[in-house]
């Protein structure tokens, strides 16, 4: 097969496109941090609203939400469930966001990933499982609805159907991929969205998602297990999108 060489234009648009999508949130946080330095927002005085910063900065408001998180995160703004986003009244000067290294990805970013991935594994698992991953994925749902008062039980058997799903596919690289994805949810970043949006609720509405992800995979049926897991993580997008409680 001959080797195709990509334009230097296209390359050049690939390399732009890289900047972009490098840690989005975080050169927003700054430009935010920056507006207060700078006095633009002063402490005690609410942030303008999600989408009015969005359409101010040209990105998107789930870009926005994970600024607003990192900032949180470093005391310069306070997130009031039901009333906005203030700006906090003592700022410290040697506060600063971390680098994009220390950081990682953002939680949208992550679940974003973790949609497209999944449900291709899913799908996959779908038609070449054993019986034996069946009765392991049957053990980890029975194991998270029994926890479903006990987050930190319940967060780990989910992760364990989840990672039994790609065990199931035969693949090791993607089992080892699921697995990479999920331990990137114990950042910082991801700590804090959970503590504004994670509910028994949405404990409750994953484990009816979670049955559905195995029925299909139980009747083999691949185009449906891709759906349901699809639909089950952007689920969770939303509910991470959703106002602040």
């Amino acid at each position: 097969m001959a080797l195709q060489l990509i334009h230097p234009q296209a390359s050049q648009a690939l390399d732009n496109e890289d900047r972009l999508n490098d840690r989005s949130y975080l050169r927003l946080a700054s430009n935010i941090h920056q507006l207060v330095r700078q006095g633009e927002f002063l402490p005690g005085q609410r942030l303008p609203s999600e989408r009015a910063l969005a359409d101010r900065f040209g990105v998107s408001r789930t870009a926005v939400r994970e600024a607003i998180i990192a900032l949180e995160l470093q005391g310069v703004v306070e997130v009031r469930g039901g009333s906005g986003i203030y700006v906090c009244q003592t700022q410290d000067g040697s506060a600063r966001l971390p680098a994009a290294r220390e950081a990682g990805p953002g939680p949208f970013e992550l679940l974003r990933a973790r949609c497209l991935i999944e449900s291709e594994i899913a799908a996959v698992a779908a038609v070449s499982r054993k019986d034996a991953d069946l009765d392991r994925m049957f053990a980890a749902l029975k194991t998270m609805r029994e926890q479903m008062h006990d987050k930190a039980a319940n967060e780990d058997a989910d992760v364990q159907f989840h990672l039994h799903i790609a065990e199931a596919s035969g693949n090791s690289v993607l089992r080892r991929t699921v697995q990479s994805l999920r331990e990137q949810e114990r950042g910082p970043l991801w700590t804090q969205i959970e503590q504004h949006f994670h509910s028994p609720g949405l404990r409750q509405k994953s484990q009816e998602d979670h049955q559905q992800i195995f029925a299909a995979i139980v009747a083999a049926q691949a185009d449906a297990a891709r759906l349901a897991m699809r639909s089950h993580l952007e689920r969770v997008i939303c509910e991470f999108a959703q106002s602040w409680h």
